[in-house]
């Protein structure tokens, strides 16, 4: 009999995650991918699908979520992390919180809406009925690398 496997640590999730950002390129969607994992297994892993579903919510950490709530049987996500390669925007963040997810992991910081520290604080304000500890920064480089790639290529040469 093998021995289990070891817990997927935050760094290999984000690996995971990274390469679910990059199939959002495929549809022309900005890189973006989440994975949740509970007791070091990953339930669920998407990356933003806009474009290709023309559907505004369709960001990664939402189908993320609603995938591992359906494996799990449950709405209650508070035994599990969340992996993201970007820091989540509001609608994301308050997604995370209303599921009570236990932790959030992310890659790269978003100045312009991240609501998970930079720019707002939904998962630690003390308004709201539930805490989610954040880990930011995790392989943040290339992350950030990914998305000026993606947005270099949108806007061709001469960063017009």
């Amino acid at each position: 009999m093998d021995p289990p496997a070891a817990p997927l640590g935050d760094a290999a999730a984000m690996e995971l995650a990274i390469a679910e950002a990059r199939l959002a390129v495929a549809d022309g969607d900005v890189p973006v991918g989440a994975v949740v994992v509970a007791d070091g297994v990953v339930v669920a892993r998407r990356h933003n699908e806009r474009e290709r579903s023309a559907d505004p919510t369709a960001h990664a950490e939402l189908l993320a979520l609603r995938d591992a709530a359906g494996r799990l049987g449950r709405w209650r996500l508070s035994d599990c992390t969340v992996v993201v390669t970007l820091e989540p925007c509001p609608m994301c963040a308050g997604a995370l919180v209303a599921a009570r997810v236990g932790r959030l992991v992310f890659g790269a910081a978003d100045p312009k809406a991240g609501a998970c520290g930079s720019l707002y604080n939904l998962p630690a304000d003390p308004r709201l009925n539930h805490d989610v500890q954040v880990e930011p920064g995790v392989l943040a480089e290339c992350c950030a690398k990914l998305l000026a790639e993606f947005f270099a290529d949108r806007r061709g040469p001469g960063g017009t």
